[in-house]
């Protein structure tokens, strides 16, 4: 049971480790882009490539029909990577060996829907994987292994790349402990639970009043979705890339500092950032001095 492209990779490794699901069970197909066309999910396609059966039910609880589909696939056990909905008790308690989630944090930070994201605008060294036996409570189950990686100056995009290679590899590793049934069952500390809930378009709005560091976190965070964004008289700019910088100003917050190839320096507060990558209304995304050949924009100039 998976849906976006973090979902793909553990796909991929059990049909290749001679473990190919029964069947997937993963969201409808969505309209979505300006044109509005119909995309199936990527957990979708790929099941399709391997000549898996897909359901693809809108209400788990209400869909008599696959549920009883489901239980007719007599399931050992159920994978799930960002399925994206809550799975109700009648299915958690359907297979013999319980059900399993790939989530994209070190629980139990982070639980919900957006933890890598989250991780990154919250500023955080590391993060990781946690694969763990599901409960009815979001995220809340017992714990099998998890593994860390540091963030750095990753973006979002690269460490949901990343992420997603590491579930695949962590569950490969424990699925014969799974199997046997010995894996472990570590309860999480529920004294250290945070939660990270869904994204909200106007989060990707920039506040340069902000730390030059919390600026380029939230847009390394909104990086490639929502994409962090800043208005630029009746503009509205999109912000792929950016660094902090230590050079202090009196500026207000969001005052252009300069504008040259090497990049956009914009006060923020305590000091400034370098936007390196931006986009224009319609555009594709730039570097700075590609942007510029193109595009004005005067020291002094403010972006809100």
């Amino acid at each position: 049971m998976g849906t976006p492209a973090f979902a793909v990779p553990p796909l991929r490794m059990l049909c290749e480790s001679g473990r190919a699901p029964v069947l997937t069970v993963t969201q409808p197909d969505r309209r979505r882009d300006r044109g509005k066309r119909v995309h199936s999910p990527p957990v979708k396609d790929v099941s399709i490539a391997y000549g898996i059966p897909v359901l693809q039910p809108e209400n788990l609880r209400r869909d008599a029909e696959f549920l009883e589909l489901l239980a007719g696939a007599a399931p050992d056990l159920i994978v799930v990577a960002a399925y994206g909905r809550i799975l109700p008790k009648e299915i958690l308690d359907m297979p013999r060996l319980g059900c399993v989630n790939i989530h994209a944090s070190l629980l139990p930070a982070y639980r919900g829907a957006a933890p890598i994201q989250r991780a990154v605008m919250d500023g955080e060294r590391e993060t990781g994987v946690t694969l763990m036996y599901m409960a009815e409570a979001m995220d809340a189950g017992d714990i099998i292994a998890a593994e860390r990686t540091k963030i750095g100056e990753k973006t979002a995009a690269e460490l949901f790349d990343e992420l997603a290679r590491m579930g695949a590899e962590l569950l490969a590793r424990m699925l014969p402990a799974i199997e046997a049934g010995c894996a472990p069952r570590i309860p999480q500390d529920e004294s250290k639970v945070c939660y990270a809930p869904m994204i909200r378009k106007e989060e990707a709005h920039v506040d340069f009043s902000k730390s030059p560091h919390a600026v380029c976190n939230l847009i390394r965070g909104m990086n490639p979705h929502p994409t962090a964004f800043a208005r630029y008289g009746d503009r509205v700019l999109k912000l792929w890339e950016a660094a902090p910088l230590a050079l202090p100003s009196e500026s207000p917050a969001g005052t252009v500092l300069s504008a040259s190839d090497d990049g956009i320096c914009v006060t923020a507060g305590g000091g400034a950032v370098r936007i390196t990558v931006l986009q224009a209304p319609g555009k594709r995304p730039l570097r700075a001095a590609e942007y510029l050949r193109g595009n004005k924009i005067s020291p002094g100039a403010v972006l809100t």
